[in-house]
């Protein structure tokens, strides 16, 4: 007898819908065909095991399985349960009138008890655009799966149930949430805040600013100066994610099992901080089975790097085209996978070896060269795609003692969100574009006119700081936004000076 189940295959963050034939007849042999993993292949044994705990078996003769389509390859071990269904509905174990109805999903253990797996939400999502009205899978998944429209959501924490709903024998209540209550109730639900800071208020409004401009920030300074406490609070001044940011975040997430059993969407923008030491497969993806990177996970959110010139210099330079393009390509001799990687960039690293150069009371011990040389670690192409390098001093014991609050990070980001519905409203008929990081030179030259007294301003300041031209247009988008935060229809002398003041990195006596 010949059974189809249909379960789904993930294809970067999107999901395939792939049909299980099982067709039993004469003989004793067992075949699974379709391009299946090892993962996929050693189901036999654990579909066997579950069902003989169960009272139930797999029949002894001659079964076939094929995964459509065949040129796809199956990976993991998520299709248990799927082939487990079939097996029992070909040799007639259960009823197969409405099995065509699902799709059907999930990872065994011995005792037929289900395991969380992967891609739960892309999975839904497919499913529903497939035509399909129901999903079974684990319990571990059915909260992510269950903000999918128009599609009922069933978890299950054993076969036995599976097996029973389908014989009539109890019903199974579909998962109901409300998305959108679930979501906005957790959108402000962020661990650090800037009132936690003293003193720095330079790098507040540095911080201000590239969170209204969606600008990259480089943090240089001694150890202990507060670098990496300042980074962690910047996903707490950006505006906050809408539906559609969340969704798609929460799939990347979802693709590398990183939600957990009770949570539906991702409310709060990401903030990750990979280790210096990770490879250049960890950081934008790949591997032999391609997985989304640090980067991607980082999707509308914040990505940051501590202690920048420790990483490795290949992992840095990998990570210079998604920044511009906004999206990694992963090819392979087989597939080419595209991961979303649009994150703003901060990074932290010392002033040298030792920690100390520039320090206000503290002797750098470095050797004539060295400071210039570990700088030189950081190549020119990827600090050219950073807007904004700020210099970070110790805060001294006045400003550490003071009891009085600083401003909450709910104040700042008031004043951001302002900022980026300007910029929504002057990208409006941009697709691309959404804040002023992201524009090209063709919309800088368009949107960033400067008077004459602002381009004297701008000729000194390439001159006599010894800026480099690649300092002009990152200037400019800078000054745009600080622009922006004063609610100034054009860019005023105060705006080019400050955004001057951010490009201390590009000075060619800075560390010589």
């Amino acid at each position: 007898m010949l059974v189809k189940t249909y379960g789904s295959a993930l294809y970067g963050i999107n999901a395939i819908t792939i049909t299980v034939e099982v067709n039993i007849d004469n003989g004793i042999q067992f075949f699974m065909v379709g391009l299946p993993d090892s993962a996929v292949k050693e189901s036999h044994q654990r579909i066997e095991a579950a069902l003989r705990n169960n009272g139930f078996k797999i029949p002894g003769k001659k079964i076939v399985i094929n995964m459509a389509p065949a040129d796809i390859r199956k990976e993991g071990s998520s299709y248990d349960l799927t082939i487990a269904i079939g097996i029992l509905a070909a040799s007639e174990q259960i009823k197969s009138d409405e099995i065509s109805d699902y799709i059907i999903m999930g990872e065994l253990s011995l005792d037929g008890s289900m395991q969380a797996m992967k891609g739960a939400l892309p999975i839904a999502i497919e499913s529903a655009n497939q035509g399909f009205k129901k999903i079974i899978l684990p319990m571990q998944n059915a909260h992510e799966a269950a903000i999918v429209d128009k599609l009922e959501v069933y978890g299950v924490e054993n076969i036995k149930d599976v097996i029973d709903y389908f014989n009539k024998k109890i019903d199974l209540e579909p998962l109901i949430i409300d998305t959108r209550k679930e979501f906005y109730s957790r959108i402000d639900d962020y661990e650090f805040d800037f009132s936690d800071v003293k003193g720095q208020e330079n790098i507040k409004r540095a911080m201000e600013i590239a969170a209204a401009g969606g600008h990259n920030v480089i943090l240089i300074g001694p150890p202990g100066s507060g670098k990496t406490m300042l980074a962690k609070r910047l996903p707490s001044i950006l505006p906050p994610l809408n539906l559609h940011e969340a969704l798609e975040t929460t799939k990347i997430h979802s693709v590398v099992g990183k939600l957990g059993s009770n949570n539906s969407l991702v409310s709060v923008r990401p903030f990750r901080a990979p280790h210096h030491t990770i490879s250049d497969a960890g950081l934008v993806g790949g591997g032999s089975f391609p997985q989304p990177g640090e980067i991607s996970l980082a999707q509308n959110g914040v990505l940051f790097l501590d202690e920048l010139p420790e990483f490795k210099r290949s992992v840095l330079e990998v990570m210079r085209q998604p920044m511009e393009d906004r999206f990694v390509s992963i090819a392979r001799a087989k597939v080419t996978i595209e991961y979303p990687a649009s994150f703003m960039l901060i990074a932290a690293m010392n002033p040298c070896p030792c920690g100390y150069y520039n320090h206000p009371e503290q002797s750098c011990v470095c050797g004539p060269g060295i400071v210039q040389k570990y700088l030189n670690k950081i190549s020119g192409p990827l600090m050219d795609r950073i807007d904004i390098h700020v210099e970070v001093v110790p805060v001294p014991f006045r400003e550490l003692s003071d009891l009085r609050s600083s401003e909450t990070s709910k104040e700042i980001r008031e004043r951001v969100i302002k900022a980026r519905e300007i910029q929504e409203k002057r990208f409006l008929d941009s697709k691309d574009v959404h804040c002023n990081a992201q524009m090209s030179e063709k919309k800088v030259k368009e949107l960033c006119e400067i008077n004459d007294a602002g381009q004297t301003i701008l000729k000194n300041a390439m001159e006599k700081l010894n800026l480099s031209a690649r300092a002009y247009d990152r200037i400019l988008k800078v000054a745009r936004t600080i622009a922006d935060l004063d609610n100034s229809d054009s860019i005023l002398s105060d705006h080019l000076a400050e955004a001057i003041h951010y490009r201390s990195l590009d000075r060619e006596s800075w560390g010589s």
